[in-house]
């Protein structure tokens, strides 16, 4: 008897048996009738099985059990869970964290402005063109970084103009990514620049390996490039630079192609394409160089620094994204039972939610942090300016249906499909329940303490900015040394 396949119930040897071949058949609808006795898998030689006795049939729910079938109706409205009745959510005291608070730069413009006519004076010559690269992110002070940049150019000569450089972010369109931007208040009039936008591509090198490096057609018909981008820690892969004016250059301006070969492989081979990739990029003497900026944990602007050609992807940008690492934001506790994160967006991190300040970072050979270890985490809300891209919405355990409703399933999933395998754990879709209340109660429910156990729950407004947040008794007694609990 030949081994069964998954597709395969184990069978008695029959001399005459015909090869046992699995049918797919249409998913059942809902009915007001009774259980139909269709399959969903099932092979042609055993007999009919009702859907609610297995496979597909075990997830529904008779009507007169719990008020009609569960399907997808159901789930946008929220599904009702049976808590505990002595249940109880615990009481949050807010706390201020010890945070590094550098200095903050007083005027962003001005010094982006004297930085690029200060190091790009030898660079640029009278009517040069330069496609400056805008970004998806929620810069802090982004169109003051912009507009300093812009007229430092001038001031040299150049001729600049502003594109999306934002990979597959604004749903892969034109007509998306410049109302992304215009979202982040980055309009023709803020910047005091044409803003040219498509996703048309030019392929413009090669790596040794034979990787094509693309830009938009706009920047591939400038004279240069220059990315303006924030520095700090990727969220799929870790190396010399991360998030910055490289990544920038080699996925942003590559639109959906040039982040969809950058993003298909593993965290490694992603670090080292985007490496290889700068250098072939360099070689063609189309980088001008860069603008970065680095944020505190308070969210102020702590460095505004211009990077010529040469020190793009060397080790004047690895030493910004050192110091960059050093800012992030850190939750204080080593295990929580419950986080709570009030809103995720585009602009607050990538992924919806930064994983190297909740620890989870669900990519496959890609490990997750050890501190803060992390049971279960409940995301209350998404920022308007995502525009419904909600890439990172599986590091959510539980949203409610107010979250849910806001989700564009189209714009995520082109986004996690151009991720690669940083985009497949992180699409998945978390429990959907009627309130924030009841994604709180679940949490508490499921986080592995029984119901009358103390819980360990932290709430934050975000992962962007963590200079406060709201913790239960249990983790009083662990506030690291200089927090202060806010009477």
């Amino acid at each position: 008897m030949s081994t069964p396949t998954l597709l395969e119930p184990p069978r008695p040897a029959r001399s005459s048996c015909r090869p046992l071949e699995p049918r797919r058949c249409t998913p059942p609808r809902r009915s007001a009738g009774p259980p139909a006795t269709e399959w969903w898998w099932s092979p042609r030689t055993l007999a009919a099985i009702p859907r609610s006795a297995r496979g597909f049939a075990a997830s529904v729910v008779r009507a007169e059990q719990y008020g009609g079938d569960v399907n997808w109706d159901q789930l946008v409205q929220g599904v009702e869970l049976p808590f505990h009745p002595d249940l109880k959510v615990p009481a949050l005291t807010e706390v201020t964290l010890p945070v590094p608070r550098p200095d903050a730069v007083a005027d962003v413009q001005q010094s982006a402005h004297d930085d690029i006519v200060a190091r790009f004076a030898a660079h640029v010559t009278p009517g040069m063109t330069v496609a400056v690269g805008a970004g998806s992110r929620g810069i802090t002070r982004r169109v003051e970084l912009l507009r300093g940049t812009i007229s430092g150019l001038r001031e040299l000569g150049a001729e600049p103009f502003v594109v999306p450089a934002m990979g597959s972010h604004g749903g892969a369109t034109a007509e998306g990514q410049r109302a992304m931007l215009e979202t982040l208040g980055m309009t023709e009039e803020a910047i005091g620049a044409e803003i040219r936008a498509t996703m048309d591509t030019v392929e413009v090198a090669r790596t040794p390996s034979g990787m094509p490096l693309y830009l938009d057609r706009h920047a591939a018909g400038a004279d240069r490039i220059l990315p303006v981008n924030r520095i700090k820690p990727h969220t799929c892969f870790k190396g010399p630079v991360e998030s910055g004016v490289t990544k920038m250059a080699v996925v942003g301006f590559g639109k959906q192609p040039g982040a969809a070969q950058i993003h298909a492989c593993g965290p490694v081979e992603m670090r080292n394409r985007i490496l290889d990739g700068i250098a072939a990029l360099k070689a063609t003497g189309r980088v001008l160089g860069g603008v970065a900026s680095i944020e505190s944990a308070a969210g102020d602007v702590a460095v505004v620094r211009a990077l010529t050609g040469d020190e793009v992807g060397a080790q004047a940008e690895i030493d910004l994204n050192d110091v960059a690492r050093k800012l992030v934001p850190a939750l204080p506790f080593p295990q929580i039972d419950v986080l709570i994160v009030e809103k995720g967006g585009k602009d607050i991190s990538g992924t919806t939610m930064d994983p190297n300040v909740t620890g989870r970072f669900s990519v496959h050979g890609l490990a997750d942090l050890s501190e803060p270890d992390v049971s279960t985490i409940v995301l209350l809300g998404i920022t308007p300016i995502s525009g419904g891209n909600v890439l990172g919405i599986g590091f959510a355990d539980f949203i409610p249906v107010s979250v849910a409703q806001q989700i564009d399933w189209k714009k995520t999933y082109i986004n996690c499909f151009t991720a690669g395998i940083a985009g497949v754990r992180r699409s998945r879709m978390p429990m959907v329940l009627p309130t924030e209340d009841d994604c709180v109660k679940a949490a508490l429910s499921m986080c592995g303490r029984a119901f009358d156990q103390p819980k360990r729950v932290v709430r934050i407004e975000s992962t962007l900015h963590l200079t406060r947040c709201w913790v239960s008794d249990p983790l009083l007694a662990e506030l690291p040394p200089g927090a202060e609990i806010v009477e």
